[in-house]
């Protein structure tokens, strides 16, 4: 993930603060890529003293349930991780812009991502980070497949060594 370890880097070169978001449903396979992404975030981060300063949040399938939480945070920088379907191979990840979430399918919210996003940088002035994993399956009740759950650890360990390099 080379070129998402860039991406990272130039996008959060002035991070203080900084809110990861993991949005997904645990009930419907790979739409829990986020959570599961954010789980491991916030395991790799419990042990190490980096800065800028980080704080996990799980949205679930309503992340703006946690919009005051993460208000009170105050971060200067927001990476939200959600399985998304961008018509791409099982575990392919894009770094998307906020203004351009309107065209890709983030299914399973209860409202629609883009109106969330619009919240919170208007409210915070802060800059937000989509990180988008293309699921296999969204079949109810189903598991996880091997390459989301590869993509999610790969997600986790560029972060942590981009924030080193910060």
């Amino acid at each position: 993930m080379p070129a998402l370890k860039t991406l990272l880097r130039l996008k959060l070169k002035k991070a203080k603060r900084i809110a990861v978001l993991g949005v997904g449903s645990d009930l419907r396979a790979d739409d829990a890529a986020g959570m599961l992404a954010a789980d491991f975030i916030q395991k790799s981060f419990k042990k190490k003293n980096g800065r800028p300063t980080l704080k996990v949040f799980f949205g679930f399938s309503a992340p703006e349930n946690v919009t005051g939480e993460i208000k009170k945070f105050k971060p200067t920088h927001i990476i939200i991780i959600d399985s998304a379907d961008m018509g791409k191979k099982a575990g392919a990840v894009k770094l998307l812009e906020p203004e351009r979430i309107a065209n890709v399918s983030f299914s399973t919210h209860q409202l629609p991502l883009k109106i969330m996003v619009d919240y919170l940088i208007i409210s915070l002035s802060c800059k937000v980070i989509i990180i988008a994993i293309q699921p296999k399956t969204l079949k109810f009740a189903g598991s996880l497949s091997k390459e989301v759950k590869s993509c999610a650890k790969l997600i986790s360990n560029t972060l942590a060594q981009t924030l080193k390099e910060l």
